[in-house]
């Protein structure tokens, strides 16, 4: 066991109580995981703060204390480290108490509103197919090369995304490939990890309940390409607005990509069906199992982060035209009679939703209804949810509002909230039907044979949160049920 002197190798302590040199179990954020030995960070989180059980970590075994405000009663045979920023501190602490891991794999970090699950599981599955052994960190799940570990957040606190690192590196890992959220920079997430480089998706409307502004929610996403090493790579979508603000005070080594602009990757869409995409890509033409052209962005920046770390971009080609993305992310099923197209998507934002309507009001025949079942979530950013509804009922033949993961807010008052936004004739193109389940089955039976019905906002989940208490739901798994049904 790692001695405490040891783990604070690279953190200023601004005042220290007891013996430095007593060994630690292990390093903990969440009081109920202390055990004997226990080293306890207390952090000011924004539903609890960790300085209240300093005193029922002592109780379960803590034998070090790491807080920002001593506590009035000090236990004499406790280690206290008196520090500015506990938050920040915990990633610093991890990287050393599991031997700075992330100087032992190559990882890479992709940021941006929407796309970052399936870049960074595009990547995983590019790098294991060229026979690298990797590591995910994303929404859907956590992979130690082949082993599945379920996750949790999108970015997971920063002791765990140490250990899971330090897993990786004794599994053999070479590359590990992690979603960062704007959530994860800003709480200090990511700190103590040294990125071999960084990848840019794009930036929308989210999250504005947490950021407040839409100044300050780019201020955090740009905050991880500024802390980025000069050695690594920095790379940006030149097409995003904002793309090129993310290089602006970086060290890192700039590069872009894009379908419209000069950049360092150039791409061009030639066939964009709902079988696949076409593309030229740095001058060679492949095909795509992805659909869209939001996919097109998605599959430039993985290739371009693949030729960063110095892979073979024809073999990068090769195996990156057979590869399929994310659980949820505009995932096809169809109907055995009908030949109705049911998509699952994840799309929870007005700017994701947007996109993959516009892909399939582009791919989309002649006489091929769009239905589209849509809904916004509790607790979270209520300003999107009028728009929300208005982008479903203005880009769809049929709109059905219903149920997301209402969380602690009535669901009723979710929909007042979306239908508020809409017009007289948006409202006549529009159902309300609160029950999710019902939704997704009066969705299909009002789809005639060869329409189509998008079903967004959960994806991969397979719960819905209702009143605080999380009961299994998943969308794919209520479609193909409908549609078994349906077809009898």
């Amino acid at each position: 066991m790692p001695l405490l002197n040891d783990i604070l190798i690279n953190v200023k302590p601004t005042a220290t109580r007891g013996d430095l040199r007593r060994e630690v179990t292990n390093l903990c954020i969440d009081s109920r995981k202390v055990v004997a030995g226990s080293a306890f960070i207390a952090v000011r989180g924004t539903l609890s703060d960790g300085h209240s059980f300093i005193e029922k970590a002592i109780g379960q075994g803590a034998s070090v204390i790491v807080c920002e405000a001593l506590p009035e009663n000090i236990t004499e045979e406790v280690t206290y480290i008196q520090v500015k920023d506990s938050a920040a501190i915990a990633g610093l602490m991890a990287d050393a108490f599991y031997g700075f891991p992330s100087d032992l794999i190559r990882v890479v970090g992709i940021t941006g509103t929407n796309g970052k699950t399936t870049t960074a599981t595009l990547l995983y599955k590019l790098f294991e197919g060229l026979g690298h052994k990797c590591g995910l960190l994303s929404t859907v799940q956590n992979h130690i090369h082949d082993k599945v570990v379920t996750a949790t957040h999108t970015t997971p606190d920063a002791i765990s995304a140490h250990e899971l690192l330090r897993e990786m590196v004794d599994a053999g890992c070479t590359y590990a490939f992690m979603e960062v959220s704007s959530h994860a920079v800003h709480q200090h997430r990511i700190a103590g990890i040294r990125f071999a480089g960084g990848v840019f998706t794009n930036i929308t409307h989210d999250h504005l309940d947490y950021h407040k502004t839409f100044d300050e929610y780019i201020r955090v996403k740009k905050a991880f390409f500024d802390g980025l090493p000069a050695e690594a790579f920095a790379l940006t979508n030149a097409d995003d607005k904002r793309g090129m603000v993310m290089l602006q005070n970086t060290k890192a080594e700039k590069h872009t990509y894009s379908l419209k602009v000069p950049a360092t990757i150039k791409g061009k869409v030639l066939e964009n069906n709902l079988t696949g995409l076409v593309m030229v890509v740095d001058g060679h033409e492949a095909h795509f199992r992805l659909i869209g052209t939001f996919n097109a962005y998605n599959l430039l920046a993985v290739y371009g982060a693949a030729k960063l770390l110095g892979q073979d971009k024809m073999d990068v080609l090769a195996v990156l035209s057979g590869l399929q993305g994310a659980a949820g992310r505009f995932e096809t099923y169809l109907s055995a009679n009908d030949k109705v197209l049911g998509i699952v998507d994840y799309a929870h934002t007005p700017d994701a939703l947007i996109n993959v309507l516009a892909t399939i009001n582009q791919l989309r025949k002649d006489g091929q209804q769009l239905i589209t079942v849509a809904g916004c979530g509790g607790d979270r950013d209520k300003t999107k949810r009028p728009i929300m509804a208005q982008v479903a009922c203005e880009h769809s033949d049929k709109a059905i509002l219903t149920s997301d993961n209402p969380r602690s807010e009535d669901p009723e008052q979710i929909l007042n909230d979306m239908e508020a936004g809409l017009t007289a004739p948006q409202k006549r193109k529009s159902l309300r039907i609160t029950d999710r389940r019902e939704a997704i089955k009066v969705a299909c039976s009002l789809a005639q044979g060869g329409d189509i019905v998008l079903i967004a906002g959960k994806g991969h989940e397979n719960y819905q949160e209702i009143k605080g208490v999380k009961h299994h739901f998943d969308d794919r798994e209520v479609l193909t049920e409908t549609f078994e049904t349906l077809n009898k």
